[in-house]
């Protein structure tokens, strides 16, 4: 993620995160509420240094039901304190004692019934609070680029973890692209780690040509909140005002099968990219992939900020599903760790 440009001229603080889970602070906004019956038991659990799978098999454990009928909407970090939906089919079973779930890192804070499993995606955003510690830098010029990013916001890049340890997970989709053979599960992850690195190619080129916020010629348009996209037609008055509110932004492409569906400018941009990486690309189109989209712009809702008394910094912002905070926070402070998990 350092190797990639950035949009406000660099972080202009050098500083620690997550020097303890309480650091980083997720809660889940699922955006609808629970139906109040069903064979589901919607739980609102906090865990606190513990992965999300592991969870959800021990809730499968503890109500005595298969781990396939436990839902959950979005991994959350390990290393971090999280508020998240799970849930668990009962199906005639009795309502478990949920507040004896055996590990002292994980607490069943509310439970009420739903029809349902959730399922991965069913998430409207997540809200962050982060602690930045040992903080060295300029406290003016990173309230200019606070400022910068509560009214542009920050490229919209897939964070480290997209593509695991060491960044490995591209060079094994190539692998697997050339014949190695893979599980499900792990193919799954290849795949979007080879999408996620033609994107944020394309995201960089654009933000070298400061045009990761506003359209070129042949623009194809996300619309907030969904990933529904249109385009490309003429910029406008009306297409201008859209974008200044944030109901559109500027998107790049998820490759897949076919060409893109952006042209001129734009569309020269993401083929050129995509022939630099044309393994990546060739084997997306071979797996069968659609070409989808994403959203070039993030901007972080209700962000605030405050210094603490010793010299650390507070952050608060909410962020649609799909996004990563240290995405935000490399544009503020360097050396950040970046292991977190997206919604």
């Amino acid at each position: 993620m350092t190797e990639l440009p950035y949009a406000h001229g660099g972080p202009p603080l050098i500083a620690r995160l997550r020097s303890a889970p309480e650091d980083f602070q997720v809660e889940e906004i699922l955006g609808y509420d629970a139906d109040g019956e069903g064979e589901h038991a919607l739980l609102w659990v906090e865990k606190r240094g513990a992965n999300t799978d592991w969870v959800a098999r021990e809730l499968a454990r503890h109500a005595g039901v298969p781990p396939l009928g436990v839902g959950y909407a979005g991994l959350k970090d390990r290393h971090a304190v999280t508020r998240q939906a799970f849930s668990v089919q009962l199906a005639g079973k009795p309502e478990p004692d949920w507040v004896a779930f055996p590990h002292a890192e994980v607490k069943v804070l509310a439970a009420t019934r739903h029809r349902r499993k959730l399922k991965r995606g069913a998430l409207r955003g997540n809200r962050f609070v982060l602690v930045l510690r040992e903080v060295q830098g300029e406290r003016e010029a990173a309230e200019r680029v606070l400022a910068a990013l509560a009214a542009r916001g920050v490229p919209n890049y897939f964070g480290e973890q997209r593509f695991g340890r060491e960044g490995g997970n591209v060079a094994q989709a190539r692998a697997m692209f050339a014949g190695r053979r893979v599980d499900r599960d792990k193919r799954s992850i290849l795949l979007s780690a080879a999408r996620s690195q033609i994107f944020n190619a394309v995201l960089a080129a654009r933000v070298e040509r400061a045009a990761w916020d506003r359209p070129l010629e042949g623009e194809i348009w996300s619309l907030a909140g969904s990933r529904s996209w249109f385009g490309p037609e003429p910029f406008d008055a009306a297409l201008a005002e859209r974008l200044a509110r944030a109901d559109i932004h500027p998107s790049g492409p998820l490759w897949g099968q076919g060409d893109t569906p952006a042209q001129g400018e734009a569309g020269a941009l993401e083929r050129e990219v995509a022939a630099a990486y044309a393994d990546l690309a060739e084997g997306l189109a071979a797996a069968r992939l659609e070409q989808e989209r994403r959203p070039l712009r993030l901007l972080p809702a209700e962000l605030r900020w405050r210094w603490l008394g010793d010299g650390a910094l507070e952050l608060a912002f909410e962020l649609p599903a799909g996004a990563y905070a240290t995405t935000v926070v490399r544009e503020l402070a360097a050396q950040a760790s970046s292991t977190e998990t997206p919604a």
